[in-house]
């Protein structure tokens, strides 16, 4: 003798039925343990249709505040035209090689620091010394030296970023447990066994919270070099679209400026996640 399946209408059975249920439990919960992932776009929808709204309703000049939809117009038409596109590549060409420079410089003269108090006391304060300088003061003197190519916007953003990241090599580094230096002498380690397995691993945090912060200068330092004097590049075209009082122009290219560092600063902490494994990301280091 056989019993017919209990089933509903349509042949969903009752654990179909609770599938949309558990779907959208799953999805309240993630709600609740990250909001950002809802306010976050909820905040962005507030924001620009508010300008939006504000810049119909009061008849405010495009020449002052253009709304979005006229920088989004502006954004597509300097993509269309290539304007932007080779704009954004030479200036993210910029940033990452004044970046890397800036990096690499600021680990090697970091460590050497760290290792030799004589050297701190004989070269750091003049490395301090060239951090105070204004560096739009100091951009036209490298661009005589170094041309209006891409070479000298390249310096620029190293310039401004090293400082930083050479800072947070020197703490990190000095941030290493003695007692656990003390052991590895003990042991009979060598200098760079000891660097190797104890200080540098104490000091990646401190690096990659450096290497933020340089992201983000080396953006603004290649700018710096592209308002003083270039030939091409986001910063070049700020300044054409400025004389030409496009203004919406002006606002596209900053948005295309910020969206940039929001990438690098992401590229930055999945780098980070991935070499600094053992420590969880708290978000102190976030820019």
């Amino acid at each position: 003798m056989s019993t017919a399946a209990p089933h509903t209408e349509g042949g969903a059975g009752p654990a179909t039925a609770l599938k949309p249920a558990r779907r959208a439990a799953l999805i309240l919960e993630n709600i609740r343990h990250r909001p950002e992932f809802v306010l976050s776009p909820l905040f962005a929808i507030l924001l620009f249709g508010g300008w939006e709204y504000a810049c119909r309703s009061l008849a405010i000049s495009e020449l002052i505040l253009p709304p979005p939809s006229g920088i989004v117009a502006a954004l597509i038409e300097g993509f269309r035209s290539g304007r932007f596109v080779d704009g954004l590549l030479i200036t993210l060409a910029e940033v990452i090689f004044g970046f890397v420079l800036a990096a690499v410089s600021a680990f090697i003269v970091g460590t050497l620091i760290s290792q030799s108090r004589l050297l701190e006391a004989v070269i750091y304060p003049y490395i301090v010394a060239f951090q105070t300088l204004p560096k739009v003061a100091v951009a036209p003197l490298i661009l005589i030296w170094l041309g209006l190519g891409i070479e000298g916007k390249i310096f620029i953003a190293a310039t401004v970023s090293f400082f930083p990241m050479l800072v947070n090599t020197i703490v990190g580094l000095r941030s290493a447990p003695q007692n656990e230096i003390d052991l590895m002498r003990s042991l009979s380690a060598s200098r760079w066994k000891i660097f190797r397995y104890v200080q540098l691993p104490e000091a990646l945090p401190f690096i990659f919270a450096g290497l933020n912060i340089g992201l983000v200068l080396a953006v603004l330092g290649a700018i710096v070099g592209e308002f003083v004097g270039a030939k091409a590049g986001l910063g070049y075209l700020i300044v054409q679209m400025n004389f030409n009082l496009d203004v919406a122009g002006i606002f596209a290219a900053l948005l295309l400026l910020g969206v940039m560092g929001i990438a690098l600063n992401v590229l930055s902490q999945f780098l980070r996640r991935r070499i600094v494994f053992w420590k969880p990301d708290t978000g102190s280091d976030q820019i």
